[in-house]
């Protein structure tokens, strides 16, 4: 299980200021874990993994010439886009589905998960945005992309694309408009999920560091094939360029949390290379 690597760093520009991630890209388990004990059907569900996310952020970052971060392991094994903290970080029944590898699990398990797998992901993610602010000289902008099921529990999720995000607006109002602005696709506003989670990688990353950002979903079915993914490829292209070559989009800004204060302590991090506002 040691060799097994939780992350994949694509390789691109860092001048460019611009970041992809891909928390979910994958459905991989590890040999040693036996697939938890589930059929190899689970692993081609959205329980495992973000379907089609794995090609269109290695489309976008190829187009873009932008380095992009990936998750090698299912969201079943550990999920990264939680805390560390988070009780939800190792799911016992996702969609109906009992996930025999995780209940019952022990403590030392848990935080072997955690240390081995979900710690170098954010690792990995951290140094790429360190790396690009000190290479640009100015704030990254970072974009997660996501997928999510046409349907939930029989009813339909209209939206074609949604973004989610907490309070920092500054990506999420160019994104929204730029999607819609052709007006063939409903874009949701922090629909069908709620973009505020206390510890996730937008907050860990971005949003107590004051670095603009933004998490896009896309519809599964959109996406779970190869014409789906140049056709959103040809789309998200010239939205995500546009939106870097916005200056605005390139300042330390620290906003608020709607999920409460920020860890006792906090303090702006003395390597920044600019100047931050704190907006309440």
């Amino acid at each position: 299980m040691n060799e097994f690597l939780p992350f994949e760093i694509v390789d691109g520009r860092y001048d460019s200021g611009l970041i992809l991630l891909a928390d979910h890209a994958t459905n991989h388990i590890p040999p040693g874990y036996h697939r938890l004990g589930l059929p190899d059907s689970a692993f081609e569900r959205h329980i495992a993994f973000d379907i089609g996310i794995e090609a269109l952020t290695r489309e976008l970052a190829g187009r873009l010439g932008v380095p992009a971060v990936m998750s090698r392991f299912s969201r079943l094994l550990i999920d990264p886009n939680r805390g560390e903290d988070d009780p939800t970080i190792i799911m016992r029944i996702s969609d109906g589905a009992i996930i025999p590898g995780n209940h019952p699990i022990s403590t030392d398990e848990w935080q072997r998960r955690i240390e081995t797998f979900h710690r170098p992901y954010h690792h990995a993610v951290g140094d790429t945005i360190a790396k690009a602010a000190e290479i640009s000289g100015r704030a990254p902008l970072v974009l997660s992309l996501h997928s999510y099921t046409p349907a939930w529990k029989g009813v339909p999720r209209p939206w074609h694309a949604a973004v989610l995000w907490d309070t920092d607006h500054r990506a999420v109002r160019p994104l929204i408009d730029l999607l819609g602005e052709p007006g063939d696709i409903l874009v949701g506003d922090n629909e069908p999920y709620d973009g505020a989670l206390k510890g996730d990688t937008m907050y860990r990353h971005c949003m107590i560091k004051g670095i603009p950002h933004a998490l896009l979903e896309v519809r599964q079915d959109l996406i779970g094939h190869e014409a789906g993914v140049t056709a959103w490829a040809d789309r998200l292209q010239p939205v995500f360029a546009r939106m870097n070559a916005d200056p605005a989009l390139h300042r330390y800004e620290v906003h608020a949390s709607r999920t409460g204060p920020y860890p006792e302590g906090f303090e702006f991090p003395t390597s920044d290379l600019n100047s931050k506002e704190f907006v309440s």
